[in-house]
């Protein structure tokens, strides 16, 4: 079944979210975690449209460089909401207690240019010119237990080689950045505004895409603390509402291409104010644009792939065996898919 026919399927349960009549709420301060990519940019619309004050929200941005730091501070209290992608860290807080996956944010989908596997050029000239040739290579990575580590490990184990890849932890995804450039690295895969940049510039070379080993990836899912998920209904319905107004708007204008050109331009302009802030708006203009991927209508959640990364991070022992998909998720915030 394709996510258009499962769209259609959800229409009614997300019209409730998404479709909105945003709650009425006093205005409170709320820090939002957000990285600068093109993949926030829901939380980037809700803010400079209005969705959030009109929710009863007054947000700021906190601006991370990894998934890890920002599930730290949602579960510290410094930041009330994040938007990223799972990790081992994220898993392993939410088994204490601290934080919950509330809503979903990016996901792969068929037809619509996803995340890049990418290749040094000094790999490819060696002969790493698919995936298949990534046995025994180096791959850029954060952390143990992010996304970069759980996609690298179903690449391989898609390939025939499991565990044949050596990971490289390098914190921050600009370091990862650098060490691909130079070759330091081999490989990595990372979402299109970043990649097809790269790719496109000859700073390397794509030799697949992360969707033709995990199609309907949720790549990066909306969360909040434990404490605001349980005691602060209201505050997470008002976020998750506004949120999903925002990515209705982007899909519409970038995506599905039905709010028209101006619709479009106007999108980009907004985005760029925080994606690729410190280049000219020309420059920046085609990263953007061909760089968005489909943003979960009505903040859903793909449960399946969820549960797959969930089940991933226990094999590997990077999170507790007895974490469950309630301990991680509360699916009463939005529709799953």
């Amino acid at each position: 079944m394709t996510m258009l026919t499962r769209r259609g399927a959800l229409a009614a349960g997300i019209a409730s979210v998404a479709a909105l009549s945003l709650p009425a709420r006093a205005a409170s301060k709320t820090m939002v975690g957000a990285l600068r990519f093109t993949s926030h940019a829901p939380s980037f619309v809700a803010f400079e449209r209005g969705y959030f004050k009109e929710a009863g929200l007054d947000v700021e941005f906190s601006f991370f460089q990894a998934a890890q730091p920002m599930a730290v501070a949602i579960a510290s209290g410094d930041v009330g909401f994040g938007v990223t992608a799972i990790s081992g860290g994220l898993i392993s807080l939410a088994e204490k207690g601290a934080v919950k996956v509330i809503g979903g944010g990016l996901q792969e989908e068929k037809g619509i240019d996803g995340q890049l596997i990418l290749a040094s050029n000094a790999a490819w000239e060696a002969g790493v010119t698919t995936p298949a040739g990534l046995k025994g290579r180096t791959f850029g990575n954060t952390t143990a237990g992010s996304s970069f580590h759980y996609m690298a490990s179903k690449i391989a184990a898609a390939e025939g080689f499991p565990g044949g890849i050596d990971l490289v932890p390098l914190q921050k995804v600009p370091a990862i950045i650098g060490a691909l450039k130079s070759g330091q690295v081999d490989a990595w895969t990372i979402v299109p505004h970043i990649g097809k940049p790269l790719a496109a510039s000859g700073a390397a070379k794509q030799i697949g895409w992360v969707a033709d080993y995990l199609p309907d990836y949720q790549v990066t899912t909306v969360f909040t603390s434990a404490e605001t998920a349980a005691n602060d209904r209201a505050q997470a319905e008002a976020f998750i509402a506004a949120f999903a107004k925002g990515a209705a708007d982007f899909n519409a204008a970038l995506i599905d291409r039905t709010a028209g050109d101006e619709a479009a331009e106007e999108m980009t302009k907004l985005i760029h104010k925080y994606v690729y802030a410190d280049e000219d708006y020309e420059a920046a203009k085609p990263k953007i644009v061909n760089g968005a991927m489909r943003m979960n209508e009505g903040a859903a959640l793909n449960m399946a792939s969820i549960g797959d990364q969930l089940d991933w991070f226990k094999a590997e022992g990077l999170v507790p065996a007895s974490v469950t998909m309630e301990t991680l998720v509360d699916g009463s915030f939005a529709p799953a898919i």
